[in-house]
């Protein structure tokens, strides 16, 4: 198309449903949205919106157009932040995205980062997903195990986490402690909700006991740490939290083959940029301290 206004146009009056939503993001008069949707459909021949007192709804023809448009604004968005991210100063938005549970380890680190570098904006992103760098997503990464990365991903080892076996004080009081895994029968045990985790400890326990002594499942590494405590049954807790936690029993102390190995993950378009490399030091500096427990 040799306008981009108009496709431009049409998708900001799909994302918002109404001509005068799209004229105010846009900074033009609502009449010239009106004349940018009228040119294209008449361009294409098609239709892509049913027009109704509450607004503008894109109609199936709308919707394949539209699907193009936000991929290129995403390549725009994308293009944007490569080019910020190439300046040589240590300000702006800096986006760090991590596996869940482990943000008390970051925040103190990102905190005292800003503290370094004040003009820096930190968003901390954690979510089921997995976040596209390649995107533009996040400048960091941060990320478990030793999966498979893009091509142009530049990948470094961080540290290990140790991860032990553990139960509540009012568990051990209740159920009595077993003194190794021959002593699991009887038990009841907290464990992910997903047989897809790829973490070493849960594969190992779904190994070990039967599917029925699982008694508590959950997916978010809080809750099932909140489980444990609150004597739902045994699980898994990372050795540096359960050091300072006397509310909890050792069941099983950390070992080699259930630690998690933690990786950080940058674009190569942005590795190189001075933000990515200032933080990348501090964080690695940062973790040189982290007591991690045995």
């Amino acid at each position: 198309m040799e306008n981009w206004d108009e496709i431009r146009t049409a998708f900001q009056v799909a994302r918002l449903g109404t001509v005068s939503g799209a004229a105010e993001v846009l900074g033009v008069h609502h009449a010239t949205v009106i004349r940018h949707i009228d040119a294209l459909e008449k361009r294409l021949g098609a239709k892509l919106f049913q027009r109704h007192a509450r607004g503008y709804t894109p109609t199936e023809s709308g919707h394949d157009l539209l699907a193009v448009a936000q991929t290129t604004e995403e390549q725009f968005a994308h293009l944007v932040s490569r080019i910020k991210g190439q300046g040589e100063t240590v300000s702006g938005e800096l986006v760090v995205t991590s596996i869940a549970g482990i943000s008390d380890l970051l925040t103190p680190v990102m905190t005292s980062f800003q503290d370094k570098w004040p003009d820096v904006r930190v968003r901390f992103l954690t979510d089921m997903r997995v976040f596209r760098l390649d995107y533009g997503e996040a400048h960091v990464a941060i990320r478990a195990g030793a999966g498979p990365e893009e091509p142009d991903n530049v990948v470094q080892p961080l540290v290990r986490l140790k991860t032990g076996l553990y139960a509540s004080r009012a568990y051990v009081e209740r159920f009595g402690k077993p003194a190794s895994e021959a002593e699991f029968d009887g038990h009841r045990f907290v464990s992910t909700d997903s047989e897809a985790s790829r973490a070493p400890f849960f594969r190992w326990l779904r190994a070990v006991v039967r599917p029925e002594q699982i008694s508590y499942a959950a997916s978010e590494p809080a809750a099932l740490e909140q489980a444990v405590r609150h004597g739902a049954g045994i699980g898994f807790i990372a050795a540096f939290r359960a050091a300072d936690a006397p509310d909890l029993v050792e069941i099983l102390p950390p070992r080699e083959e259930w630690e998690t190995p933690l990786r950080l993950v940058t674009h190569v378009d942005l590795h190189r940029t001075r933000k990515v490399q200032a933080f990348l030091t501090h964080l690695k500096d940062s973790a040189k301290d982290w007591k991690l427990c045995r």
